[in-house]
């Protein structure tokens, strides 16, 4: 399996979960990004196999070297959960040399009927969960994905411990950038929500984020409260997602950090600009009530796009009409 931006990976782990749970004796290996191993450590007879894209696996000869150096394991089936260039080409190598393979169907065609101006058909999409595990039923293996089980909350370590303090009864993680402009929450509404939920002195709130300015954002967004603490840039990576694990609701835009706390078991809530869960990527078992939506009496076009990567002119205050106090009112439900 070939995947890429951290949603994508992430999404693809409830469905492995649930794949090893019902299916102990058959063995998994995702291939993917050295970064990625974290996400699939602890899931069992499954092994991570590391994709060199600067090195040994790049360009086509690379994707060759790929396919022998992953036959080697005798693979019996390809799942391509990517369906993208590369991830073709090596799962047309596999069924060239007589082995089972099966593609995600993206629903190119539903997406573009959803996002277009005219003629919009505004109906849910699968998701990528069910698009994931259709995959695996191709292959011979259906996935029943209505009782997940989630990995236990992790140790915090001392590092962790002294960076976050010991003295809250409740852990809100706020994760308030995206990929796209079109998906970000403004800022001056973020700060307002964060000042609404560090009234209550038992919240200890975690901004989450990545990159130099987000963190100096983060930054001026964390420094007047005791109780907001700017994560980002402190701690590695795998530490991350042993805080956001501890987590008793997370804060999010539609983005990679919505789905790393959904695999984890953590509630979340989602605020989403030109985007809408409706194109199928809600993060893992979470209700349609906590995606909280820009308004589509005042911009109709809504959503314009799938990834966010499209802005409609007149459309760049969208997200301003979810309103702070919903968004404190959300998160504070979930707490209960």
């Amino acid at each position: 399996m070939r995947l890429s931006a951290m949603g994508d990976v992430a999404m693809t782990v409830p469905v492995l979960r649930a794949f090893v749970k019902q299916y102990p004796e058959v063995k998994l290996t995702v291939i993917s990004r050295p970064f990625f191993k974290p996400f699939f450590e602890g899931i069992p007879n499954l092994e991570f196999f590391a994709f060199d894209e600067k090195e040994r696996h790049k360009g086509f000869l690379g994707l060759l070297r790929l396919f022998q150096d992953v036959k080697k394991l005798k693979i019996d089936a390809f799942a391509d959960l990517h369906n993208v260039l590369r991830s073709k080409v090596v799962s047309l190598l596999f069924a060239l040399s007589g082995k089972k393979r099966a593609t995600v169907d993206k629903g190119r065609e539903g997406k573009k009927e959803l996002t277009r101006a005219e003629n919009k058909i505004f109906k849910q999409l699968p998701t990528m969960f069910e698009r994931h595990a259709k995959v695996f039923e191709e292959l011979g293996f259906p996935v029943d994905l209505s009782h997940p089980e989630f990995p236990k909350k992790a140790i915090l370590s001392a590092e962790i411990t002294d960076l976050i303090g010991e003295n809250y009864q409740k852990l809100i993680g706020i994760a308030p950038f995206a990929q796209y402009d079109s998906k970000v929450y403004p800022l001056d509404l973020m700060k307002d929500v964060i000042e609404k939920l560090a009234e209550n002195k038992d919240q200890t709130i975690l901004l989450f984020g990545g990159g130099k300015k987000e963190i100096d954002i983060l930054n001026s967004l964390s420094e007047p409260f005791k109780n907001v603490i700017n994560v980002a840039g402190k701690i590695k990576f795998q530490q991350e997602l042993k805080l956001i694990s501890n987590l008793d609701v997370m804060l999010s835009m539609d983005s990679g950090n919505a789905h790393i706390a959904a695999m984890l078991g953590v509630k979340v809530v989602t605020l989403w600009g030109a985007t809408h869960p409706y194109a199928g990527f809600l993060p893992f078992n979470q209700s349609l009530e906590n995606a909280l939506t820009s308004d589509r009496n005042q911009y109709p076009k809504l959503p314009t796009s799938v990834y966010g990567n499209k802005m409609v002119e007149g459309y760049e205050d969208a997200m301003k009409t979810i309103l702070p106090q919903q968004v404190v009112e959300k998160v504070v439900e979930q707490l209960s």
